[in-house]
């Protein structure tokens, strides 16, 4: 399907209608080393973004109730799934038992020393890896990358080159991001992985976008 959206006759529709920036954006020819990136939150932002799955639009999600805010600029991986593939990799490297996808495209956040004012953007980033994130019995994997050719991080080659103040800042606030007043979540991050496990879980998530969205391909180009 991914070839189907990047032929011609897609460039082409392209030009007339804003692509569906899940379904209608190309991850990239050299993914999973180098990935275009879907940004919708940005450091600055006091407020949640969350792409409207429907429409393609951002839509504000929540006010952040605390004062915990997305230390890098975050968002997902077009044409990606976290669906059956992705939960069964969680269950390989856990030895948990009837862990599923979240349903949701592969969240990335993406490390760059510079100031970024927005999101709704695309950018090309290199996946160097990510945290293993449960959420109760559902796998949703943080990818970490570098912008590329980022001027400081582009260095980073693999996640054991970043700082652990930045994995660990990363980490507080993907455990914090989600919590609501009264209310009592059951994530955890199990793993913080490599370069390796993060290209794994992408092509597994691009397997499960490839299952559950074929038919999207069927629907544009049909007789």
């Amino acid at each position: 399907m991914a070839d189907r959206l990047s032929d011609p006759i897609g460039r082409l529709m392209g030009l007339r209608y804003k692509s569906h920036p899940w379904h209608g954006v190309n991850l990239g020819d050299e993914a999973p080393e180098v990935v275009t990136a879907f940004i919708e939150v940005v450091s600055t932002d006091t407020v949640k973004y969350e792409i409207d799955k429907e429409s393609g639009y951002l839509r504000l999600d929540r006010p952040q109730k605390y004062s915990n805010v997305v230390p890098a600029v975050y968002g997902f991986l077009p044409q990606t799934f976290c669906g059956k593939k992705v939960g069964e990799y969680c269950m390989e490297k856990t030895g948990r038992q009837n862990v599923k996808g979240d349903g949701d495209p592969i969240d990335v956040v993406v490390l760059t020393e510079k100031a970024i004012a927005h999101g709704d953007i695309l950018v090309s980033a290199r996946p160097i890896g990510g945290f293993r994130m449960l959420d109760g019995d559902e796998a949703d994997d943080k990818i970490i990358a570098v912008l590329r050719n980022d001027v400081v991080y582009s260095q980073y080659k693999d996640i054991k080159d970043c700082p652990e103040v930045v994995i660990e800042r990363l980490k507080h606030y993907f455990l914090t991001y989600k919590d609501m007043p009264g209310q009592d979540r059951n994530s955890e991050i199990t793993h913080t992985y490599g370069k390796e496990e993060a290209h794994e879980v992408i092509n597994r998530s691009i397997q499960d976008y490839t299952e559950r969205f074929d038919h999207l391909g069927d629907l544009l180009y049909k007789d």
